[in-house]
This record gives structure tokens, sequence and C-alpha cells, in this order.
């Protein structure tokens, strides 16, 4: 017969004695299981037609030493819809009266509308993102105190995701990919292609498409939004 081992004497001499004074072995606890990271929240938003305007053309429109008022903030932070509109003026004097200024004030001054806004006034805006405007048509802008001509900045603005670098890492993508906006509604369900991903330290995570989209794909009734990579696979690492 083998010899048993010291430490394996002393461990069951330890379980007689805790057993005899009424105390349960101590165990190690179990390793926690690996939990899954929590789901982001996805806000996805109608962006309506708007203009974004330089210092210099908020003092032209609206009188010397003006600057925009913020009216209500808008879901990402430090962005507001300000108080102040504008009247955009197409070719053959089309208008629409009262298009909303967004703060704060950009390098360039530019006009975002949906495909129908633009048929509208006549313009055939392109599709652009954000801020890319060289070569785009122009348009009027009429405001209270003083008129501006834009030689370029009407654009049909591409849709997009803002996320945070945390919120990127969830979904597997980088800063300036491209991803894939499926949601579902009662009457119909749409899935939109080519969201550019705009990854940086802070964004709350939001999808903006126009009010065009907004209405084909009845966002207001949606009961299901979801954001996947564009090669079709969901990009949450789960």
């Amino acid at each position: 017969m083998s010899q048993l081992d010291r430490s394996v004497i002393e461990s069951i001499v330890r379980q007689i004695v805790l057993s005899q004074t009424g105390q349960a072995p101590a165990r190690s606890a179990p390793s926690a299981a690996p939990s899954e990271p929590a789901k982001p929240n996805l806000v996805v938003s109608i962006s309506a037609r708007h203009c974004h305007l330089t210092d210099e053309h908020v003092e032209v429109l609206f009188g010397p030493g003006a600057k925009l008022i913020p009216e209500k903030p808008l879901y990402q932070d430090g962005f507001y819809a300000a108080e102040q509109t504008v009247m955009v003026v197409g070719p053959r004097r089309r208008m629409l009266p009262t298009v909303r200024v967004l703060g704060p004030t950009r390098p360039a001054s530019q006009v975002e509308l949906a495909f129908t806004d633009a048929i509208s006034l006549g313009i055939d805006a392109p599709v652009r993102h954000s801020g890319n405007i060289k070569g785009t048509p122009g348009c009027v802008l009429v405001g209270p105190k003083g008129v501006v001509e834009l030689s370029e900045g009407v654009i049909r603005a591409a849709r997009h995701v803002h996320m945070s670098n945390k919120h990127a890492e969830f979904y597997g993508v980088k800063n300036k990919d491209s991803m894939k906006l499926r949601i579902e509604s009662p009457q119909c369900t749409v899935v939109f292609e080519d969201l550019l991903v705009r990854a940086d330290a802070t964004s709350k995570l939001e999808v903006h498409i126009d009010t065009d989209e907004g209405n084909a794909c009845y966002l207001d009734g949606a009961t299901k939004v979801e954001l996947l990579k564009q090669d079709g696979g969901c990009g949450c690492k789960h």
C-alpha cells in the first residue's frame, strides 16, 4: 500500500475537525462568467432641412453683432437648434420660407436638404457628407437684416452614424467605415446601406437620416432598429 502524501492527510484531518465543530470547509468562489458588453442605446433621428452659417453670415443676415441664440439642444452635446431661421431661395425664385439654423457656427455656410426639398427649390443637390461642399450648387439666403448669396453649399446630407470609440469597438467598426441600418415597422421593413461611421472620443450613438428616408421607413412607427456591419453581419461583440 502506497503512503498517502502528507498534504492529503492534513486535508482529511482538517475536514474531520471542521465537520465536528459544525463549520463548513472553505471553498474557493467560482469565477464569474464573462459578461456580454451592454448593448448601446441606439437613437435614430430625422434630420430635417437646416443650414449652418459662418459668423460673418450670421451678422449679415441678422444684423451687426448678432449671435446665434440656442433654442433647443440637439442630441449631440454642444449642438443646438437656434431661434433664427432663414429663407432659402433657389432658381426662378422658388423658396423655402423658414429653414432652421443650427449651431454652433462653422467655417463655411451650408444648406442641407432632403431630395424633395431640393426638387421644390429647383436645385440638383448632390448627396454629400457634411462639410464636403466643393463644386455643389449655391442658393440665396434671406434674413431679417440682409441677404447672402452662396456660390456653393447646397447638399443632400448623406446618411451617417455618430458614435464614440467604445461604440465603434462594440460594433467592430472604425471611423469612416460603412454600416447598415435595419428598421422594422408595421407597414414595411427597410434597410439603409452606406451609413458613414463618424467615431470619436465623445459622440453619442445616433443615426441621422433625412425626412424622405424617415417617411419611407415609417420611422415614427418603428418596432425595431438595428445597426449592422456593411458586410451584413451584426457588428456586436457577443
